[in-house]
C-alpha cells in the first residue's frame, strides 16, 4: 500500500509540475506529440508551404506542432472534427480542432505578451465597426450586395475588404464550425474571435513561421499604418530613421533572438524599436501605447491615459509623462537629452498650432452650424471637408511631426490643412449661413446668426485675420523687409 501511495504521490507531482508549467507558459514537449505528428503526415504533402514555414519556426524547435495551436474543446463554437480521408477512400475520425488560433490560444505559452496586447488599443481596433469610418464604408461607399450565410441581408464589400482587414471584425461561425466568408480570412489586429478574445497575433507575426525578423521590419506595420489618414510608413521612409534603416539593413541584426537596442544593433530604429522592442532599461512590451504621449487619432489630440480610461483599459493609470519617459529612454540610445527635449518642444508646438488654429475652431463651428445641415452625416459637402481636415490633413501633420517627417508635416499636412480650411471649409460655411438666413425657418435663422457671429470672431483673431487682409501693419512691414533681404541675398 505504501508503495502504491508513493507512486500516486509521484504521479500527482508530475501532473502538478506539468500543469504549472503550462500555466506559466514554459511547457514544451520533449518531442513532437503523436497528435501533431498525425497532422504533419498529411500536411507536409497537402500544405507544403505551411509545413516549410513551420519547419523554419521557433515552434518547430520547441516541438510545438499543429495540434498544440489548433486543438479545440467540446463546446467551442468554431470547433469541428477534422476527419481524414485516405487514398483508398476510407475515412477515419480525426481530432477536434479550430481554424482560428486566437490570442487566448497563444496565451497558453505567451501569457505575458498576450496580456500586454489585450490591454492595448490594437486589441480594440475592431471598435471601428461603430465609427464614422465604417459608416463611410458601409453606407456612403458601399451597399448590401455581398450576401453570405452570416449576413443573409447583405454586407458592404468595401467594409469587408477594406476596414475589417486591418481593424478586424467579429468572426461569424456557421454550422459545423465553418467560418463565414465575409469575416474569414481576416487577420485584423482587433479581430473579435469566436472564443471571445480580441485581436490577432498573426497580424504582426505572420503564420506559420511567426518570424521576429519580419515583425521588426517597418513594412510589417505598413500593412495598416499607411495611406492618406495615417501614413506612418511613408513618413518613416522620409525620415532620417528610415533612411538610416535602408542604408544599414545588413547591420540591423534583425534575426537576433534578443535584439536589444544598443546591445545588438545601433544603426537605425524601426517602428518596433520605438514602440515595442527592448532597450537596456525596458523589456519588450506589446502594448504599443506605453511610449506614446499624444493620441493623435481624434479630431483633437488627447493624452493617451484619457483614451485608455474611456475604453476601460488599465493604461488609464499610466500618465503621459511616464510614457514619454519610456520613449525618451529609447531615444537616449542615440541622442543626447538636449536634442530630445528640443524635439519634443517642436512636436508639442505643432500639436498646439493644429488645435488652436484649425481643430478647435473647426469643431466648434461645425457644432454651431448643425441646424443648417441635412441631418444625415456625409449628405453635406462640408461633412467631407471637415472630416478630411482632421482625419486626413490634421492627422498627417501630427503623425509626421511625431516621427520627424518634414515634408509630410508641411506639404501633405499643414499646407493641405490650411488650403482646405480657407478655400473650402470657410466658403462652404458662409454659404450655409446665407441659406440659413433666408430659409424662413426660425431655428435655422437663429443658427445662421450665431454661427456667423462666431465665424467673424474667429476670422478676426490673430490666427486668421490675414485672411481678411487685417494683418498687423507692423508685422506686415517686418515680413516685407525679410522678403526684400532674401531677394537681395539670393537674386542675381
Amino acid at each position: 500500500m505504501n508503495h502504491l501511495l508513493r507512486f500516486l504521490a509521484a504521479i500527482s507531482v508530475v501532473v502538478l509540475l506539468y500543469c504549472t508549467a503550462q500555466e506559466a507558459g514554459t511547457f514544451s514537449p520533449a518531442t513532437i506529440t503523436p497528435e501533431s505528428a498525425e497532422c504533419i503526415r498529411c500536411h507536409k504533402d497537402t500544405s507544403k508551404t505551411l509545413y516549410q514555414q513551420w519547419g523554419a519556426s521557433k515552434h518547430y524547435m520547441a516541438n510545438i506542432g499543429c495540434y498544440e495551436c489548433h486543438v479545440a474543446e467540446e463546446g467551442d463554437v468554431d470547433a469541428f472534427r477534422h476527419d481524414v480521408k485516405l487514398a483508398d477512400g476510407t475515412t477515419y475520425i480525426g481530432k477536434l480542432i479550430s481554424v482560428i488560433v486566437s490570442p487566448r490560444d497563444c496565451g497558453k505559452c505567451h501569457e505575458r505578451e498576450v496580456k500586454e496586447f489585450s490591454e492595448s488599443h490594437h486589441a480594440y481596433a475592431g471598435n471601428i465597426l461603430g465609427s464614422l469610418d465604417n459608416t463611410l464604408a458601409e453606407v456612403v461607399e458601399g451597399n448590401r450586395g455581398f450576401v453570405t450565410p452570416g449576413f443573409p441581408e447583405g454586407v458592404s464589400a468595401a467594409a469587408v475588404n477594406g476596414c475589417w482587414q486591418c481593424h478586424g471584425s467579429e468572426v461569424k461561425v456557421l454550422p459545423g464550425g465553418k467560418l463565414d466568408p465575409a469575416t474569414w480570412p481576416n487577420t485584423g489586429i482587433g479581430r473579435i474571435n469566436p472564443d471571445g478574445s480580441r485581436g490577432s497575433c498573426s497580424a504582426c507575426h505572420s503564420r506559420h513561421i511567426f518570424s521576429s525578423k519580419q515583425a521588426r521590419r517597418p513594412e510589417n506595420c505598413g500593412k495598416c499604418h499607411m495611406g492618406p489618414d495615417h501614413p506612418q510608413l511613408e513618413i518613416y521612409e522620409e525620415s532620417k530613421h528610415g533612411i538610416a534603416f535602408h542604408a544599414n539593413i545588413d547591420k540591423m541584426n534583425l534575426d537576433n533572438p534578443k535584439w536589444i537596442l544598443g546591445d545588438d544593433y545601433n544603426a537605425a530604429p524601426t517602428c518596433a524599436t520605438c514602440h515595442i522592442s527592448a532597450t537596456p532599461n525596458q523589456p519588450v512590451n506589446h502594448d504599443v501605447g506605453m511610449r506614446i504621449s499624444w493620441n493623435n487619432r481624434p479630431a483633437i489630440s488627447v493624452r493617451p491615459e484619457l483614451s485608455d480610461e474611456k475604453m476601460g483599459l488599465p493604461g488609464a493609470k499610466v500618465n503621459w509623462h511616464t510614457r514619454r519617459e519610456n520613449m525618451q529612454d529609447v531615444c537616449r540610445n542615440c541622442h543626447n537629452q538636449q536634442f530630445i527635449d528640443a524635439f519634443y518642444l517642436q512636436y508639442d508646438a505643432l500639436i498646439n498650432l493644429y488645435h488652436e488654429k484649425f481643430a478647435a475652431p473647426g469643431k466648434e463651428l461645425m457644432a454651431l452650424a448643425a441646424p443648417l445641415l441635412k441631418p444625415v452625416e456625409f449628405a453635406n459637402k462640408i461633412d467631407f471637408t471637415w472630416f478630411e481636415l482632421w482625419h486626413h490633413e490634421g492627422r498627417r501633420a501630427r503623425h509626421a511631426a511625431a516621427m520627424s517627417g518634414p515634408d509630410w508635416t508641411h506639404w501633405h499636412g499643414t499646407y493641405d490643412l490650411a488650403k482646405n480650411f480657407y478655400s473650402h471649409f470657410i466658403p462652404e460655411l458662409e454659404e450655409l449661413i446665407e441659406k440659413g438666413k433666408i430659409s424662413g425657418d426660425e431655428i435655422q435663422q437663429k443658427a445662421a446668426k450665431i454661427t456667423e457671429e462666431r465665424l467673424n470672431e474667429i476670422l478676426n483673431s490673430e490666427n486668421h485675420r490675414w485672411y481678411l487682409n487685417k494683418m498687423n501693419p507692423e508685422e506686415k512691414e517686418k515680413r516685407k523687409a525679410r522678403q526684400e533681404e532674401f531677394k537681395a541675398r539670393y537674386t542675381k
